[in-house]
């Protein structure tokens, strides 16, 4: 493994890359692949920015706020550029340096994360939910010596305490906030002549089995992904409004919401998270054309359809969790669209199996993006036939690069990513997902995919959300256990348990029915909406909403 000649002053990054050994097997010639040829000094700020406004001029629009607000290409780049030169300038940012990145989605944040790149730095782009303690893990873990907080969301990032932070603070009426800073800069700034391997980002995992890992991401890869799912699978238009939920801190959001309509000329609204009304009210009001959102809030969306106008739609794309079949057709009736079903990883930066149009197969995740492929392994490691479970392999332009973590190795084996996940693959090359390989519960010598079980309860119309985990059993090993969240005015009884039991066991084999269900007012969620079934393993009953 030989890399091109950093522009990194501060080396942090490049010196806590993996060994050589435990690297993925990079691949950008894989038969049918889109054939990704980067140059070795490449900036992709620069790339998704000042090549955007050289390509498609200035005038088009880029950022929308939620409000009447809209920034062209030629504002959104004076205003990044005015900010990476008091990064450089002001602030003292040499190239390398961690900055972190926080505050709710707004063309501000936006903005910043553009600037960091340009100005040659590594954005370390967190949750505006995340607490005092996981920011300082955090800040610890990628040893962060700069941050650019939105005012909003100031209080936890001081409170976390983290010693020689140089915090500043944008939105507010301070002299020194700054956008007031910035905007006494010059206008255009010459991005740094990163090579493309230098690390762009360090993109934390969201806690769904909590000790976070921090990903390492090259300015090569940020476009890869473009270049991939986004140009081979979801196929945006320069004329394109992308809207979603995900925020700028979850990788799915990164992509789905700033680099693919960047890289497509097209336009993106951000604007802070949202419930379904107002997620289906911005959809009607700004005319989105390109959705991006997780299960649930297609599910929590869909009772309310019939109040919005969402014709403008024409591309929605599931990520996070598993898209039960049923939930696909169900928007599919209601909307006349086909949801672009997608698994990804922070791992591998963005989606790599996915199918859109007539190659979508409901029930399925998809086909190996072009650019990606893709294998199930059993558990003798080699490839399993198809029809058999066992673990999605994976590998392509991106992969796992974590930052000084043991982890590494069970994650990369033999060039391959292990994602985690259990797969079957079709006959005809679709790939199925089964669970994550923790969530598979073993009881009495049955294997039983969790994700089915809830598909199954999820089919009764008193039930919003569940979730199925296994419970240690001295007699059977496990047992399975669903967590139940009802629709209002359903009582929480034994008998309602009857009745979703009897009912789970007419959808599903008997043997594959929970023995026990909870009720909860809610689910325990990540600030991007994944489910913490490792919560629910450990017996943490009560969960606040998000």
């Amino acid at each position: 493994m030989e890399l091109n000649r950093s522009a990194h002053v501060d080396t942090f990054a490049r010196d806590h890359l993996p060994a050589a050994g435990q690297w993925p097997d990079l691949r950008f010639d894989l038969p049918g692949s889109p054939g990704l040829h980067y140059p070795g000094r490449l900036n992709c700020g620069a790339e998704l920015l000042d090549a955007t406004v050289e390509r498609l001029g200035p005038d088009r629009p880029a950022v929308r706020d939620g409000s009447a607000r809209v920034w062209s290409y030629g504002e959104l780049k004076a205003h990044v550029d005015r900010i990476a030169h008091t990064l450089t300038t002001d602030l003292g940012v040499v190239p390398g340096n961690r900055v972190l990145l926080r505050g709710p989605t707004t063309p501000w944040l936006a903005a910043c994360w553009l600037a960091v790149m340009k100005a040659g730095a590594v954005a370390v782009t967190v949750l505006a939910a995340q607490r005092p303690q996981e920011l300082a893990t955090v800040c610890r873990i990628a040893q962060v010596r700069h941050a650019l907080c939105d005012t909003r969301s100031a209080d936890d990032l001081i409170k976390a305490a983290v010693p020689h932070l140089l915090m500043t603070l944008y939105g507010g009426s301070a002299p020194d906030d700054l956008l007031r800073r910035a905007a006494k800069k010059p206008t255009s700034y010459a991005a740094l002549d990163t090579s493309a391997d230098d690390v762009a980002l360090i993109a934390f995992t969201s806690g769904t089995t909590g000790r976070p890992k921090g990903c390492l991401h090259f300015h090569r890869d940020v476009l890869a992904v473009a270049d991939t799912f986004s140009a081979h699978v979801l196929r945006p238009h320069p004329d394109d409004l992308f809207a979603g939920t995900p925020p700028l801190g979850f990788t799915f959001g990164l992509g789905g919401l700033l680099v693919f309509p960047l890289r497509a000329g097209a336009s993106t609204l951000l604007a802070d998270r949202c419930g379904p009304e107002q997620l289906l009210e911005r959809i009607q009001r700004h005319r989105v054309t390109v959705l991006f959102t997780a299960p649930t809030a297609y599910r929590a969306m869909l009772g309310a359809l019939g109040a919005y106008d969402v014709s403008s739609l024409r591309r929605c794309v599931s990520a996070g969790e598993h898209l039960p079949a049923g939930l696909w057709h169900d928007w599919r009736r209601a909307t006349g669209l086909r949801v672009i079903n997608g698994i990804g990883a922070t791992e591998m930066l963005h989606i790599f199996i996915s199918a859109a149009d007539g190659r979508i197969r409901p029930g399925t995740t998809g086909l190996p993006v072009p650019g990606y492929e893709a294998r199930v392994l059993g558990t003798d490691g080699r490839p399993a036939p198809d029809g058999e479970p066992g673990l999605l392999a994976v590998r392509g332009p991106t992969g796992c690069r974590y930052l000084s973590d043991d982890r590494q190795r069970a994650y990369v084996r033999d060039g391959w990513n292990l994602t985690g996940d259990t797969y079957i693959r079709d006959p005809d090359g679709h790939f199925r997902y089964v669970a994550r390989a923790d969530d598979m519960i073993i009881s009495a010598g049955c294997n039983i995919a969790g994700p089915e079980v809830e598909e199954a309860l999820l089919r009764h119309p008193d039930v919003l959300e569940a979730a199925v985990v296994g419970r240690p059993d001295e007699r059977r090993g496990q047992v399975v256990v669903a967590h139940v969240v009802l629709r209002e005015g359903v009582p929480r009884t034994d008998e309602t348990a009857l009745v979703l039991r009897e009912f789970t066991k007419k959808e599903i084999v008997p043997y594959k029915c929970p023995r026990e269900i909870v009720f909860h007012e809610a689910l325990p969620r990540t600030p991007t909406g994944k489910l913490q079934r490792f919560r629910l393993r450990a017996g943490a009953l009560q969960f606040p909403r998000d």
